[in-house]
């Protein structure tokens, strides 16, 4: 969604009306994440995407509709339904997708979000949706919650509901019946995930321009000042001279960062992984021959690393896909990394049986959602 946001403004400046439509609930084998997005503008403009192409068309002509009578639709798509091949959803799941007019107030959430992501802190948005009313939308950001169009709270959106929905990085959809029924959709927008490259080399510069392609927030750090320069490497979000543990000892890791370490110096890379295994990480990985790799987990352990803390170290690392070049191994690195992520097997889609789509946040990743129907 934050993507279509620069254009979004753009329209908006030159005064062109846009509808957005937006994935808040999939179910089976369903192509997008909650979250995806696709724009429409009043003269058939079409931005983003909500189901790569299944159902895309159909939602362009309820935008032209949500368009001309100023009201959203929430739309089920589904493979029950006797249009559903007619739009083209055979895949064999379900859609529901919610179509808006663009006004200001979505706007500035959304600037607001963006801002509040480029300071790496979590937000969530609220929407709660009645048929036929435009939504109810607020911001959880820092502890409290944030505006609406109404001034009121959403309803069933307590702190106590909110914290771990933004603790787990997960998106829920809550209908709640009764007397006035509605549809809360609860976004949930983290930060990039970090990743952190250690050594200034060819390898690192193909692992970060890929690593920027998939949303990552990228550090480049090596002791040499010679070679650990912006020039070198356009693509990172900063480079950073200093020796490698002192950096590590600095900053900040967790669950969702990923360490990677190409310096190929026992001088770096024995203090630097012996921090690393010790502290919260979604993945660590250190490049080499197959003997260099033995003889740094032999020096770990001679500092105290346990074989538990050992375990987590891909050394060699990457997936083994016979990668020779820069780029290559690029590809076999992050693909081990999304595979860590998400906990997959990183084996051929041939060789499952389970789901092949990951339940991730659209922004940025995250772990599953869930549906929860209230009384």
């Amino acid at each position: 969604m934050l993507d279509l946001l620069d254009r979004l403004l753009a329209w908006r400046s030159r005064g062109a009306r846009s509808a957005l439509a937006t994935v808040v609930d999939t179910s089976l084998s369903a192509p997008r994440a909650p979250g995806s997005a696709m724009m429409v503008s009043e003269s058939l403009e079409v931005f983003g995407s909500i189901s790569g192409g299944c159902v895309e068309a159909a939602t362009v002509a309820i935008a032209e509709t949500v368009l001309a009578s100023g009201t959203p639709v929430l739309e089920h798509f589904g493979v029950t339904d006797d249009d559903a091949l007619s739009v083209g959803l055979t895949c064999g799941g379900t859609i529901d997708v919610y179509v808006e007019p663009v006004t200001d107030t979505l706007l500035d959430h959304l600037v607001r979000i963006r801002d509040a992501l480029a300071d790496r802190r979590p937000v969530t948005m609220t929407t709660v949706i009645r048929d036929g009313c435009l939504p109810i939308r607020s911001r959880w950001e820092d502890g409290t919650m944030i505006g609406s169009n109404t001034g009121l709270e959403p309803p069933n959106c307590s702190a106590d509901r909110i914290r771990p929905l933004l603790a787990a990085g997960r998106d829920e959809l809550i209908r709640v019946d009764g007397a006035d029924p509605f549809t809360l959709f609860v976004q949930v927008f983290t930060p990039a995930p970090r990743l952190i490259i250690f050594g200034a080399v060819d390898f690192a510069a193909a692992l970060a321009r890929l690593a920027k392609l998939l949303g990552y927030h990228v550090t480049i750090c090596d002791a040499r000042p010679l070679f650990a320069t912006p020039e070198r490497f356009p693509d990172v979000d900063e480079v950073v001279v200093d020796w490698p543990h002192r950096y590590l000892d600095a900053t900040e890791s967790d669950e969702q960062t990923a360490l990677c370490v190409m310096t190929h110096d026992p001088k770096f890379d024995i203090p630097l992984l012996e921090r690393a295994l010790r502290r919260p990480a979604a993945y660590i990985g250190a490049m080499g021959s197959r003997r260099a790799s033995a003889e740094r987990a032999h020096a770990l352990r001679a500092r105290g690393i346990t074989p538990a803390q050992l375990r987590r170290l891909h050394a060699p690392t990457g997936l083994d896909i016979g990668a020779v070049t820069p780029m290559e191994t690029a590809v076999s690195i992050l693909s081990e990394i999304l595979a860590e992520r998400g906990q997959r097997s990183a084996k051929p889609l041939t060789a499952g049986t389970g789901a092949i789509h990951a339940r991730l946040h659209h922004d940025v990743g995250h772990g599953d959602r869930r549906v929860r129907q209230e009384p």
